[in-house]
């Protein structure tokens, strides 16, 4: 785990487990296809599938190793008072060339965001050939307003098997790409719960 601070509030880097990302992926393949587990409606983006995964799947099978991170994700903020971790929802985002997700923010008090597909060449521009734009099919996280040394968003370029956690207030936006090909990613909300 490594606690980023690029302004206010941090943001915590894992990757995640081959097993975690194996499970994940192969659900999401069994699902994707229904209708009726569409989550689209329910979020914020402007991307046609996204699926929330079945309770009883995420608890056997990605819970422990998503609290597990959150724990060291906040002792190393130095919050070692937790008494409980409840993962209130997780989905998976399938978004292809011109979807997005404009800015919001979650709920709960601890979100998530993970990678698990990637297209080829993502943030290049077909328009201007061999050409690198810095946001496409990126995610920014944004705190406050750029200031004299303070800067108000901060940029990743999503790798496979990255893990983000993060206060559920940070706001992001994930920008749309121009290439052929799908960006998955999952995301969940955490709330806490904390010793007396």
């Amino acid at each position: 785990m490594k606690n980023i601070k690029p302004f206010g509030p941090s943001i915590g880097k894992v990757n995640i487990s081959k097993f975690f990302l194996k499970k994940i992926n192969n659900e999401f393949d069994l699902r994707t296809n229904n209708k009726n587990l569409d989550y689209s409606a329910k979020l914020a983006s402007q991307i046609k599938n996204e699926v929330k995964l079945n309770k009883d799947f995420v608890k056997k099978y990605l819970s422990k190793e998503i609290k597990k991170n959150i724990k060291s994700f906040l002792k190393k903020e130095k919050i070692n008072n937790i008494k409980d971790i409840k993962l209130l929802d997780l989905w998976v985002v399938r978004q292809f060339k011109g979807e997005y997700n404009p800015i919001h923010y979650h709920e709960g008090d601890i979100s998530g965001v993970g990678y698990i597909k990637i297209p080829k060449n993502m943030t290049e521009n077909k328009k201007v050939k061999n050409k690198k734009i810095k946001t496409n099919g990126t995610i920014d996280f944004i705190n406050g307003q750029k200031n004299f040394l303070s800067k108000s968003i901060y940029n990743v370029v999503p790798k496979i098997g990255e893990l983000y956690l993060f206060p559920n207030y940070l706001m992001h936006t994930a920008y749309p790409f121009n290439v052929d090909g799908e960006r998955r990613s999952f995301s969940f909300n955490v709330k806490l719960t904390f010793k007396k």
